[in-house]
């Protein structure tokens, strides 16, 4: 169900009850688009059933379904006719189009192209928990979360979401664990991870299917290179990818944990099954990762600061701006060390971007965590 996690704590207009968020959220429907429309947003029944209830309780865990429609046409075929528009214009008329009519001619074009695009759906899993008060979205698309907060806020009176704020930012707590060698209690260190250079080179090293736990990781953070992105594993159950923005992405959950879903009678196909699983496993997964960075903040105070160059070792304290995702790299690094003996290594240059994955043989199983 869940691939992705970003959770939200709600500070105002937390619905009264199920009642109220199901009038609510039936007042913006999900209706798809007309063939000139190039987005359509609203929500649908949770369990996709047609003329179902758009809120739906499972163990006291309201879970809903949000729809975005979108029609896109490809920017190079709208160049390409604007192009052609203009230098029709020229040959009939002698001049060139400003800048302004080339801007018109562009908005033409796309609205005479956009019936023929085809419609894409898709639809994100929103969670809500009445004991914490938290918001769970399946997205990292900062896009979609604005999709589905401005949605919440036009239809439940007061409403107000932040993204949670730890008194450890997560660059900070990964950069520890990684200089520790060790991961907070509960937590285990996967083979996967994304270091970033904070000067001006912006130099990118990330690891796939890789210990991290070595001399070169460390020569890394030593050069003043922070985490961007980490795996993790959380009490052996569950596996995904921590972001600096305290994301969780690639959520998968270990082999142990679908067999006792699957005793307990809960199905992959089961609306019911998959909501408990989910809920039962993230629920503590995300208390246990708040505790791992010092619990919350209050609201308004900004996380403990990135460790300084040379320092990543040094305790996780401090004040300042936790540290979002940068654009790709313009300069490479230089890893100071080879893998692990015996297995090959690929370094790729792409756009700036040192990539450096370990190779799996064929008889080589495990998964990147």
């Amino acid at each position: 169900m869940f691939k992705n996690v970003w959770v939200y704590a709600v500070v105002g207009g937390w619905p009264e009850s199920l009642t109220v968020l199901e009038d609510a959220l039936t007042a913006m429907p999900f209706v798809p688009g007309t063939a000139g429309q190039d987005k359509a947003v609203g929500w649908m029944p949770a369990r996709g059933q047609a003329h179902g209830v758009m809120a739906e309780s499972v163990n006291g865990q309201w879970m809903l379904r949000f729809m975005v429609e979108t029609r896109q046409v490809p920017s190079s075929i709208i160049q390409r006719r604007v192009e052609e528009a203009c230098e029709q214009i020229e040959a009939t008329s002698g001049r060139k189009p400003g800048k302004k009519e080339k801007r018109d001619l562009k908005e033409e074009i796309k609205a005479a192209l956009l019936p023929q695009a085809f419609p894409r759906q898709q639809s994100t899993w929103v969670w809500l928990d009445p004991v914490t008060h938290r918001l769970v979205l399946d997205t990292t698309s900062a896009a979609r979360a604005d999709d589905i907060l401005t949605a919440l806020v036009k239809l439940l009176d007061g409403f107000v979401a932040e993204p949670l704020n730890t008194a450890t930012s997560p660059t900070v707590a990964m950069a520890t664990w990684l200089a520790e060698q060790a991961a907070p209690a509960g937590f285990a260190i996967g083979k996967e991870c994304e270091l970033k250079s904070a000067d001006e080179s912006q130099a990118v090293v990330r690891y796939a299917r890789h210990p991290l736990l070595t001399e070169e990781v460390q020569a890394h953070l030593a050069q003043g290179k922070q985490p961007t992105r980490l795996a993790l594993q959380w009490d052996d159950r569950v596996n995904f990818v921590l972001t600096d923005a305290l994301q969780l992405k690639k959520l998968a959950f270990e082999d142990s944990v679908l067999e006792q879903a699957k005793a307990q009678g809960q199905h992959a196909d089961n609306f019911d099954g998959n909501v408990l699983m989910a809920t039962a496993e993230l629920g503590p997964l995300i208390g246990d990762l708040i505790d791992a960075l010092d619990g919350l903040a209050p609201f308004g105070m900004a996380p403990a600061a990135p460790l300084p160059t040379g320092a990543a070792s040094a305790p996780a304290t401090g004040a300042g701006a936790a540290i979002r995702a940068t654009p790709s790299a313009t300069t490479t690094s230089n890893p100071t060390t080879a893998g692990r003996a015996g297995t090959p290594v690929t370094t790729s240059v792409d756009r700036g971007v040192t990539t450096r994955t370990l190779q799996s043989d064929e008889t080589d199983t495990d998964p990147p965590f």
